[in-house]
């Protein structure tokens, strides 16, 4: 890949991550939040089944261990898409 391509491909991606965050002036929120507004609304008198086990500290906590986790299922399709790709080079050899 050409030096020019890499660097256009990155000004895309960085311009992708940042327009965002500019022109959003609101604070990011889950879609576990919104649903909990909406079923609020719909119905008011809704009790939860059940609460969480664990409650993180945090909103910075929760935050960090849902990216632990896309982080790992991450790191898990890689290894096997890595793992797939390895046995067929070796496979042609």
């Amino acid at each position: 890949m050409k030096k020019s391509t890499k660097f256009i491909l990155v000004a895309i991606i960085l311009l992708l991550i940042v327009t965002p965050l500019i022109f959003i002036d609101s604070e990011f929120g889950g879609a576990d939040g919104e649903a909990e507004e909406m079923i609020t609304v719909i119905s008011p008198e809704y009790d939860p089944w059940f609460e969480s086990f664990i409650e993180p500290a945090s909103g910075e906590i929760e935050s960090m261990l849902f990216s632990l986790q896309a982080a790992f299922g991450a790191g898990i399709i890689a290894y096997y898409l890595g793992y797939n790709r390895g046995k067929k080079v070796n496979a042609t050899n």
